[in-house]
């Protein structure tokens, strides 16, 4: 059983890690590019570890995955959701993402965004079955649609990309 707790500064290159290894699920649906993109650094993890916005999901020692959250738009964001191929399928990307909404309205924040790819199986649908749905260009905020932008110019958009957005106001989701 995983224990979803705050990440530890000494854990950064632990979290680096798992980055590495859940994004080789990418080359399976023809998305190498992804697969070989460099984890966010350890300046990054760290920052966001003393602000107290990133968990990770630990059995013990071992440390399956972690969630990495910011607000954009005034709302809870996914900035990032990484979960180690060999614990995928067990529950642990759910019990991350519940920890993440659990802050944002723990936070006074009642809608939660995320940016994703909508056909890759573990992204998008996954995300879908959540709860979340895709927010149209149209409808983005000026912080949501930087961070598509900026994904567009690093070269993202390989497959289909979009933000979600899930209402934060209903019954428990996790």
């Amino acid at each position: 059983m995983f224990e979803i707790r705050p990440a530890a500064p000494d854990e950064v290159e632990v979290l680096r890690d798992i980055e590495v290894d859940a994004g080789d699920r990418f080359r399976d649906v023809g998305l190498a590019a992804i697969a070989e993109d460099d984890p966010p650094s350890a300046a990054e993890l760290l920052e966001q570890i003393e602000r107290g916005r990133l968990w990770a999901a630990a059995d013990g020692d071992t440390i399956a995955g972690y969630v990495m959250v910011s607000i954009v738009d005034g709302a809870g964001h996914v900035d990032q959701v990484s979960v180690r191929t060999s614990a995928a399928g067990r529950g642990v990307g759910r019990a991350l993402m519940g920890r993440a909404h659990e802050w944002a309205r723990r936070s006074g924040l009642t809608t939660m965004t995320l940016t994703t790819f909508v056909e890759v199986p573990f992204n998008g649908p996954y995300y879908q079955r959540l709860g979340y749905e895709v927010v149209p260009e149209a409808e983005l905020g000026p912080e949501l649609a930087a961070i598509r932008a900026a994904e567009t110019d690093a070269g993202l958009d390989l497959s289909p990309r979009a933000a979600m957005r899930l209402d934060l106001t209903g019954d428990d989701d996790a």
